[in-house]
C-alpha cells in the first residue's frame, strides 16, 4: 500500500505536497524545543549533559511522533513539554531537592498512569471531576511559571531583598541583557507577521550574535553523533517511596493529563475532526501515544513529552493525516539528534525569549474562564498566582482544588462537587499539612 493509500490522502482531501509542506512549517514553530529543553534541564542535572539531553529531546520527539503518524493518523506532533520540563528543573530537583534521577522516575510511572487510565473508563471519571476553570487556570498559571523564568534567565527581573522582584537596571550595561532582548523582539516581530519559526530563528540568531561578540564560545563542529551516555535508564524508582514524591507523580500526571486534553481538543477542532457532540475520532489512539512518549521519554532521559499545540501551524497550512506528522518525526531524528554542539553553546539569554512569549501562548486560555462566578473565578485565580509566586505548579494545583471545595461549600453549592474532586483536594489538605509538620506519618 502506497504512504497515500495509508494515510487516506483521498479521505482526508490532501495530497503529498500540502502534507509535507504542512510537516515542514509543524517542524519549524516547535524546532526551538531542541535547544531549551536542554537547557532547562542541564540545570538540573549539569550541562555536561548537554549532548544526551539533546539526543533525548530529539528521540523522545521523533519516535512518539511517527507513532502518532502511523498509529493515530493524525497530523499532531509530540516533544517533551514546555512548563513540565521546568517544573521538572525548578520544582522538583532544584526547589524540593530530589535528585534528577527520581524525578525521571516519576514522569515515567504518570506516564503509565496515564496509559492505565486510557485503558479504563476511569478516564472519563478524571476528566469530568476536575472543573473546567481548574483545568485553563492550571495552563495559564505554568504560562506565568515559564514567563517569570525567562524574565529571570534574561536579566530583566532580579532578585530584591526589599520587594522580592525588581527590574534588573543593574543588568543594562551587560551584553546577555541585550542579546535577549534582541532575541525577544526578533520573536515577537516574526509573530506577529505571522512568520513560522520565530522562536527557533531567535534564539540561533541571539546565539549567533552572542558567539560574535564573545559571551558565548564557538561551536567545536556544527555536528556531532548522537549519544545518551548521561541519561539512558537512570529512573531512582526507590527515590519515589515518600509522601512528597507521590504528589510530584500527582503533579505531573494532572498537568500532562489535562494539557494534553486541551491541546487534541483545540487541534481536532481546528482541522475538523471533532464531531458534533464534541468527541474526538481515534482520541484514544491519540493519549496513548502521548502516555507512551511519556514513559518512553523517561527511559531516554527528559521530561514528560506531551502533544504540541504547534501542530496547528500545520494544520493551518492544510495537514490532516499522519503523513504531517511523519515528516515533523523524521526531521527530528535527521536533524535534532546531531545538533548537540550548537546546543552546548546557547546561551541563557538566547533561550529566554522563548519562555516568556511560550508562556504568553500559554497564558491565553484565561479568557476561558468565567469570571462572573466568583465560586469558578477565584479558585482559578489562586492556581494562577501560587504557581508562579511559590515556583510550584503542584502547590498551584493543590490550592487551587483546595479553594474550589471551599468556595462551593462556603457558597451552599456543595452538590457541584464532583467526589473524585473532594477527595482530591483533602488529599492535597493532607499533603499541606504534612509538608508543614502539622501532621506525621
Amino acid at each position: 500500500m502506497s504512504l497515500a493509500g495509508y494515510f487516506k490522502f483521498e479521505e482526508y482531501k490532501t495530497n503529498m505536497r500540502t502534507e509535507v509542506l504542512a510537516g515542514l512549517t509543524t517542524f519549524m514553530t516547535m524546532a526551538y524545543i531542541i535547544f531549551v529543553n536542554p537547557a532547562i534541564l542541564s540545570d538540573a542535572i549539569g550541562k555536561e549533559a548537554i549532548p544526551s539531553l539533546v539526543t533525548a529531546t530529539a528521540l523522545a520527539a521523533g519516535i512518539a511522533t511517527i507513532i502518532m503518524a502511523f498509529y493515530a493518523n493524525k497530523p499532531f506532533a509530540l516533544a517533551p513539554g514546555m512548563g513540565l520540563n521546568a517544573y521538572f528543573a525548578y520544582g522538583v530537583v532544584i526547589g524540593m531537592g530530589y535528585p534528577w534521577q527520581v524525578a525521571l522516575a516519576a514522569v515515567f510511572v504518570e506516564g503509565i498512569i496515564f496509559i492505565i487510565l486510557t485503558l479504563t473508563k476511569f478516564r472519563t471519571a478524571v476528566i469530568n471531576a476536575i472543573p473546567v476553570s481548574q483545568k485553563y487556570a492550571i495552563g495559564a498559571g505554568i504560562g506565568l511559571f515559564l514567563t517569570l523564568i525567562g524574565l529571570k534567565a534574561a536579566g530583566i527581573v532580579v532578585y530584591n531583598p526589599a520587594t522580592l522582584v525588581a527590574l534588573g537596571t543593574e543588568n543594562f550595561t551587560k551584553a546577555e541583557f541585550w542579546i535577549a532582548i534582541l532575541g525577544l523582539l526578533i520573536a515577537a516581530g516574526m509573530m506577529v507577521r505571522k512568520i513560522p519559526g520565530a522562536l527557533l530563528v531567535a534564539i540561533l540568531v541571539a546565539t549567533a550574535v552572542a558567539v560574535v561578540i564573545g559571551v558565548a564560545p564557538a561551536p567545536e563542529s556544527l555536528v556531532a553523533p548522537p549519544t545518551l551516555d548521561k541519561t539512558f535508564l537512570q529512573l531512582d524508582f526507590a527515590g519515589l517511596l515518600s509522601i512528597g514524591a507521590i504528589g510530584v507523580v500527582f503533579a505531573f500526571f494532572m498537568v500532562d493529563f489535562f494539557d494534553t486534553l486541551g491541546t487534541v481538543s483545540g487541534l481536532s477542532a481546528k482541522a475538523g475532526f471533532m464531531r458534533k457532540d464534541g468527541s474526538i475520532p481515534d482520541s484514544e489512539k491519540i493519549l496513548m501515544t502521548d502516555a507512551f512518549g511519556t514513559s518512553f521519554g523517561a527511559l531516554l532521559g527528559t521530561s514528560t513529552v506531551t502533544t504540541y499545540i504547534e501542530s496547528a501551524a500545520g494544520i493551518e497550512e492544510g495537514g490532516r493525516t499522519g503523513m504531517t506528522a511523519l515528516v515533523v518525526g523524521l526531521l527530528f531524528i535527521l536533524v535534532g539528534l546531531f545538533v548537540s554542539p550548537i546546543a552546548a553553546i546557547i546561551p541563557s539569554a538566547a533561550t529566554a525569549p522563548a519562555l516568556i512569549l511560550v508562556g504568553f501562548l500559554m497564558l491565553t486560555v484565561i479568557r476561558d474562564i468565567d469570571f462572573s462566578d466568583l465560586t469558578e473565578a477565584l479558585p482559578a485565580f489562586a492556581v494562577l498566582v501560587t504557581i508562579p509566586f511559590t515556583y510550584s505548579i503542584a502547590d498551584g494545583i493543590g490550592v487551587g482544588f483546595i479553594s474550589y471545595v471551599a468556595l462551593k461549600i462556603l457558597s451552599g453549592r456543595f452538590r457541584e462537587i464532583h467526589p473524585l474532586m473532594l477527595a482530591l483536594a483533602i488529599v492535597f489538605a493532607i499533603y499541606f499539612l504534612y509538608l508543614g509538620g502539622l501532621i506525621k506519618f
